[in-house]
């Protein structure tokens, strides 16, 4: 990496050949996209730096490409979790409806502690209990 122009051009092809999975890969190709980026903002670019920069710029853009799909991946599973508890919320509160005609301010308090227990016991519990003791047993102690 260190050497210059066809050297250093094969270290980098090479580098960025290796596999996924390849222990040092990630971590090599985020130094030398910060290297490359490093060499951006410097305001006095020289004619090596740019021939550098170039070099650097595959390694830069697989680097790029996988923190986005990583990025992508973690706001996807962050999108997922947050659907499926609106999903749970909206069960309950159709639930506790059907049951006792609206959710007034006292059912609406007892929907997030109803919603930490698993389905099949949800699901009992909200068919089973009357509105006095499922608030008995949801509500949080008063002060």
């Amino acid at each position: 990496m260190l050497g210059r122009g066809a050297t250093q051009e094969q270290a980098i092809a090479e580098l960025v050949a290796l596999p996924e999975e390849n222990a040092y890969r990630r971590q090599l190709l985020e130094i030398l996209a910060n290297w490359r980026i490093n060499l951006e903002i410097n305001q006095n670019v020289s004619d090596e730096d740019k021939e550098l920069i170039m070099n650097l710029s595959p390694a830069y853009l697989q680097w790029r490409e996988a923190t986005l799909q990583e990025g992508m991946q973690a706001g996807l599973q962050t999108g997922l979790q947050t659907g499926r508890q609106e999903e749970q919320r909206l069960m309950v509160e159709s639930m506790l409806t059907v049951r006792f005609g609206a959710v007034d301010e006292e059912l609406s308090q007892i929907i997030t502690p109803l919603m930490q227990l698993d389905a099949p016991e949800r699901a009992r519990l909200l068919l089973q209990l009357s509105r006095s003791e499922l608030l008995a047993r949801f509500r949080e102690p008063s002060n």
